[in-house]
């Protein structure tokens, strides 16, 4: 366990890896390393973690302890890899409908119009929290229009584009005598800004949006792309996901693009030539001329 905590001390995720290390090493840190069986670890899991991402993430994190032990010689064998990943949910990703979205503008307008700017930023953009915070205004391009990411979540550059509302809330946070390195929104105080919880949980129940947190705006972004006509390489590409499988959760949101998709196959000849068939006249039937023309052809 130190030499995993070791192993992440620089990681963003730092904070979550100490948490899980506390957890684990209460429960299975009294026990000698290569005694722990497989069985032990999927048992432990199952009666620790409430759903099945959980219980992944916590074998992710005794395994990263295995893999650091086998690097330095303390284990041979790793039981976590032989503990079967368990199958995670889909969900439901919560969006804001644009009226939802106005509702709770209002609200963070009336309590705290300090921080409108950031959540229409965060919005507009589908910035993490991480890089949205950490964005400084040497980043900041007005005149292309974009913000240039060097430290994402995926450890590669990125530009974020900026749509009129995301541009204007981002030049009303311009001071005078900014300089390059300054945050665009800083923190304050030890509470800073990266707990937006302080300010957007009351706005959201004033504006009463339930099962939203501020990951969501995130889906937010995406869904609207999707709903406006964006392919799911575009969601990838401006969201920052690092496969497309990740921009396909929101493939369904979509309808309208998928029917324009299929109608660009259809062949403008033979549209042609259906509706001509149908404006031919055709003849009369008469079922018994029919039955006497067939009956004369009939041998005797």
């Amino acid at each position: 366990i130190d030499l995993a905590l070791e192993a992440t001390s620089n990681h963003k995720d730092k904070r979550n890896y100490v948490s899980k290390a506390a957890i684990v090493r209460e429960a299975l840190g009294d026990r000698p390393a290569a005694e722990v069986s497989p069985q032990e670890v999927e048992q432990w899991l199952k009666s620790r973690c409430k759903s099945a991402a959980t219980a992944n993430r916590y074998k992710a994190f005794i395994s990263l302890c295995y893999r650091q032990g086998e690097r330095n010689g303390k284990v041979h064998s790793n039981p976590a890899r032989l503990v079967q990943q368990q199958k995670e949910s889909s969900g439901r990703f919560r969006f804001l409908s644009r009226e939802e979205y106005n509702r709770v503008c209002d609200a963070i307008r009336n309590r705290f119009p300090e921080h409108l700017a950031e959540f229409v930023t965060s919005v507009n953009t589908g910035m993490r929290l991480t890089e949205q915070y950490s964005c400084t205004w040497s980043q900041v391009d007005m005149t292309r229009r974009a913000i240039d990411l060097t430290d994402t979540k995926n450890g590669s550059a990125r530009t974020i584009h900026l749509n009129p509302d995301a541009l204007a809330a981002i030049q009303s946070v311009r001071r005078p005598r900014q300089k390059p390195a300054d945050k665009v929104f800083p923190r304050e105080g030890s509470q800073g800004r990266y707990d937006t919880r302080s300010w957007f949980v009351p706005c959201l129940a004033e504006g009463k949006i339930t099962g939203y947190v501020w990951h969501s705006n995130r889906h937010t972004f995406c869904s609207w792309l999707a709903m406006a006509g964006a392919t799911i390489k575009e969601i990838q590409e401006l969201a920052g996901h690092k496969t497309i499988t990740m921009s396909a959760r929101y493939a369904h949101l979509s309808p309208d693009h998928k029917l324009s998709v299929i109608d660009r196959i259809a062949a403008t000849a033979t549209q042609k030539s259906l509706e001509q068939t149908q404006e031919r006249p055709q003849p009369p039937r008469n079922p018994t001329a029919i039955r006497t023309a067939t009956s004369k052809k009939l041998p005797s």
